[in-house]
């Protein structure tokens, strides 16, 4: 950048648009999460740098803490509990481009993903495309979940595995 003039950058907040955000929601850093075209349960609190994509669904009473990614076609259930840094993901061969062009939205097909009520996933955990997270279980930190795992259940590990009843 020899020479080159320096960009100035202004600051902007990150937009919370096109959201049905339930009762008492809890987002103290408004400014620095990015929430689009998603519905968000009463009572739930969301941390910083949190971004939640169209057609994601988060429940009531979920915690959903900073630095965490919850994709389009992503269901999380009531009383949920989303470490940090936590991230979904809804395809499994993602392709910038097909044929040398652009991949948009209509390219491909969105795999959902569900947890279910009362579960918990601790921190730096990624949640493959297609999976469901039973009732009451609970994800190891730095899992990556690659397989449905039953209710009241504990796994950990990469790939995680199944450790032991709750």
């Amino acid at each position: 950048m020899n020479g080159a003039p320096k960009k100035t950058f202004k600051r902007s907040l990150m937009p919370i648009t096109n959201c049905k955000i339930g009762f008492d929601v809890k987002i103290p850093q408004k400014e620095l999460v990015n929430l689009y075209g998603c519905e968000i349960g009463d009572g739930t609190k969301i941390g910083s740098f949190v971004e939640v994509q169209k057609k994601a669904f988060i429940g009531k009473n979920v915690k959903l803490s900073s630095h965490s990614f919850v994709c389009e076609g992503v269901t999380i259930e009531d009383d949920v509990f989303i470490g940090h840094n936590v991230n979904f993901i809804n395809d499994k061969f993602p392709r910038a481009t097909m044929d040398g062009k652009m991949q948009t939205d209509s390219d491909w097909n969105v795999i959902p993903s569900r947890v279910k009520k009362g579960a918990s996933i601790g921190t730096g955990s990624v949640i493959m495309c297609g999976i469901t997270i039973g009732e009451n279980s609970i994800i190891g930190a730095g899992s990556v979940v690659t397989k449905n795992v039953p209710d009241k259940e504990i796994w950990i590990g990469n790939p995680a595995r199944f450790f032991k009843k709750i």
